[in-house]
């Protein structure tokens, strides 16, 4: 009698690093718990208001999706709340309920889930979230005006703002640790330097994120702000006003970052960081927006399939 055997064969890869994308979602969304809070604490219950809605109705369009494709549902990975707490974290507390509920559709269905899913998007879904509604209601993201209402213990103008106005002058009368520590108007999520720059370092720690993007996006703007600053001291602000304002520091450690839109290796996260750092500092010097993070951010989304075609030198002997 013959015996037989079946041979099984599976797929690559054959070997788990044992990570999960559950596992790397609820890790960004701890490390962003700091800012958050502050955020919460600086405006009160407009801002848990937008955070609790536009985390839960990103999960309910991630829901409405997976049903109308007829896929497995998929908000228990976390990615969906991830998004939705991210795209909070950009937006003033006082951000009308129908614009968050755009801003989450915007994010889910158009930014995300229309390439195919989480890893199939080539464009950060809040960058592309957050632009469509900076064009389409500009007014929504003038932090100045949307929350004039609050009684701050610190200057109530955004440091883009002035610096955009009046010239470098104006931002002489910020002091750059009250701008660390979030003494600013801005995002919910998005003026606590000291709790963005540790949870940056957490989930570096962690491996979730590489340092050389968040670095090379840093040191791209200090530079190309240093350089305008020495051409016209009077008009460009220096490298501290656009290192501690804006959306620099969640743009640098949370957004650029993103898995999907970003480079796999080395040198590529470098020149990928390096880009998104010059466009967001030419874009604020010279563009029409106070704050050019988001759309910096785009572009270089845009050129990352171009950089990951660099690639290291194969190890071997060439036949």
């Amino acid at each position: 009698m013959i015996s037989q055997k079946k041979f099984i064969v599976s797929h690559a890869p054959f070997w788990h690093c044992g990570n999960s994308i559950s596992e790397r979602n609820y890790h960004i969304m701890l490390a962003a718990v700091p800012a958050v809070l502050m955020g919460i604490m600086t405006y009160g219950i407009p801002a848990l208001a937008v955070v609790s809605l536009s985390v839960s109705t990103a999960m309910m369009w991630e829901y409405l999706f997976n049903r109308m494709a007829k896929r497995p549902i998929s908000i228990g990975d976390g990615n969906a709340a991830l998004i939705g707490l991210l795209l909070a974290m950009l937006m003033p507390a006082t951000m009308p309920w129908w614009a968050v509920l755009v801003g989450t559709f915007i994010a889910i269905f158009i930014g995300k889930q229309i390439y195919g899913g989480i890893g199939a998007n080539p464009f950060n879904p809040i960058m592309v979230a957050v632009a469509i509604l900076m064009v389409a209601w500009k007014n929504l993201f003038d932090f100045d005006a949307m929350l004039a209402n609050f009684n701050f213990s610190f200057l109530t103008i955004s440091p883009l703002v002035a610096l955009k106005a009046f010239g470098a002058h104006a931002t002489t009368q910020f002091n750059p640790m009250d701008l660390f520590i979030g003494r600013q108007v801005g995002g919910i999520g998005a003026t606590f330097g000291l709790g963005l720059v540790a949870g940056g370092l957490y989930l570096m720690l962690r491996g979730f994120i590489r340092w050389e993007i968040s670095l090379s996006f840093l040191v791209g703007i200090a530079v190309t702000a240093a350089l305008f600053h020495m051409a016209n001291p009077i008009k460009y602000g220096g490298p501290m006003i656009h290192l501690l304002s804006g959306y620099t520091l969640i743009g640098a450690f949370f957004l650029a970052t993103e898995d999907s839109s970003s480079p796999v290796n080395p040198v590529p996260m470098l020149i990928y960081g390096t880009l998104g750092g010059v466009m967001t500092v030419l874009i604020r010097d010279i563009g029409i927006y106070p704050d050019g993070v988001v759309f910096a951010i785009l572009v270089i989304n845009l050129v990352n399939p171009l950089l990951d075609k660099i690639r290291p030198k194969a190890i071997g002997k060439v036949a």
